[in-house]
């Protein structure tokens, strides 16, 4: 009996381990993070059905993402700061205060110049809206 006790415990155990998924644990990956619900049997229970929701393997709000040029202008600047960083912190040439003032300023700028990006973002967007009621506006005043 307390065999049959260990093994069931084990199984669930494993269940569990296994509904993790390749994103839990150890591996940490780069870039935007996209969670889909209802995908294979290794990302969820295997209690659930494995063709997802009313027979469709992905709902249709979990479709993948597709970045805006925001995003993808925003993931550059912080690439290249984090460029940037890893190698002031691998200079062994500045003292460890230097260093440290040198990342704090790296950091600054990439916190600006991300505020930036964003900034002239919505502000060509706002301009690209108000263009056509700009023109159609002195069209009506001439009639």
């Amino acid at each position: 009996m307390k065999k049959i006790i260990i093994a069931l415990t084990m199984t669930v155990m494993a269940t569990g381990a296994f509904a993790m998924g390749p994103g839990h644990g150890g591996y940490h990956g780069g870039g935007r993070t996209t969670v889909i619900v209802g995908g294979g049997f290794g990302y969820y229970s295997p209690f659930y059905s494995p063709f997802g929701y009313w027979g469709y393997p992905y709902p249709y709000y979990a479709a993948p993402y597709r970045p805006t040029k925001l995003d993808l202008q925003v993931m550059d600047i912080k690439n290249d700061y984090a460029d940037r960083i890893a190698s002031v912190k691998m200079d062994r040439d500045l003292s460890g205060k230097e260093r440290r003032q040198e990342i704090r300023q790296l950091k600054r700028e990439r916190d600006n110049a991300v505020y930036d990006a964003k900034r002239n973002y919505y502000k060509q967007q706002m301009e690209r809206r108000q263009q056509p009621q700009q023109q159609t506006q002195p069209e009506t005043q001439q009639q």
